[in-house]
C-alpha cells in the first residue's frame, strides 16, 4: 500500500500485521484521485474521512493538500496506526477520532468539502450513510460525499445521488447535499 500522488507520493504504508481493514487498492485509488483532481479543487479543503482504517484516503487528501482531514475509526490498533504515521510524516491537520462512525455521525457537527466513507463490505444498511451525513449537514452547500462500496451494492435511487464509477470490483458512489436541507 502506498500514496499514489501528491507531496508523500510513492510513500509505503505498513500497517500492523493482522489488521481488520481493506485498504483501498492504489488501481482505484488513483482512479478515484484522478476524477477528483479533474472535477475539484484538492488544496485547502476540509475531509471527513469515516471507517478511516490505516488512514490510506486520509494520507492521500493530506498529500494532495486538504488543509485538515479528521479520520473515524473504532479500532485502537489502526487508531494507533494513523497517530504515528501522522507524527512521522508531520501532518500537523490530520486529526483522529476513535469512534463507532455512526454514533460520531449523529453527534457531530462540521462542514466538510468532501466526506469519504469506505464501510466494511459485508455492512448491513450502508445506504443509511448518505442520509446520515447529508441530514446533519456534514456537506457543505458544494461538498460531496464519496462511499465506496461493492459492486453488488445499488446506491443510485438514494437521493443526492449524482455518479457512480467502477475501478474492477471497487465502486466509488457520488453523493451532493440534499437541497433545501434544514440544518440541524
Amino acid at each position: 500500500m502506498r500514496v499514489v500522488g501528491g507531496k508523500h507520493k510513492n510513500r509505503k504504508l505498513r500497517p500492523p500485521p493482522g489488521m481488520d481493514a481493506r485498504p483501498t487498492t492504489d488501481f482505484a485509488k488513483e482512479g478515484l484521485f484522478n476524477v477528483l483532481q479533474h472535477s475539484v479543487p484538492l488544496e485547502g479543503i476540509r475531509v471527513l474521512d469515516l471507517f478511516a482504517g490505516t488512514g490510506n484516503i486520509s494520507l492521500e487528501f493530506l498529500s494532495r493538500g486538504a488543509e485538515e482531514v479528521i479520520s473515524v475509526d473504532h479500532d485502537r490498533k489502526l487508531f494507533e496506526f494513523m497517530q504515528r504515521t501522522a507524527n512521522v510524516l508531520g501532518e500537523a491537520g490530520w486529526r483522529m477520532v476513535k469512534n463507532d462512525v455512526f454514533a460520531f455521525l449523529t453527534s457531530h457537527r462540521g462542514t466538510y468539502d468532501i466526506v469519504f466513507a469506505d464501510p466494511p463490505f459485508d455492512m448491513e444498511a450502508i445506504e443509511r450513510i448518505p442520509t446520515l451525513v447529508q441530514r446533519n449537514g456534514l456537506l457543505g452547500s458544494e461538498g460531496t460525499l464519496i462511499l465506496e462500496h461493492h459492486e453488488k451494492v445499488d446506491l443510485r435511487a438514494l437521493p443526492g445521488h449524482q455518479r457512480t464509477r467502477t475501478y474492477g470490483l471497487i465502486h466509488f458512489s457520488f453523493f451532493g447535499p440534499l437541497p433545501n436541507e434544514p440544518k440541524p
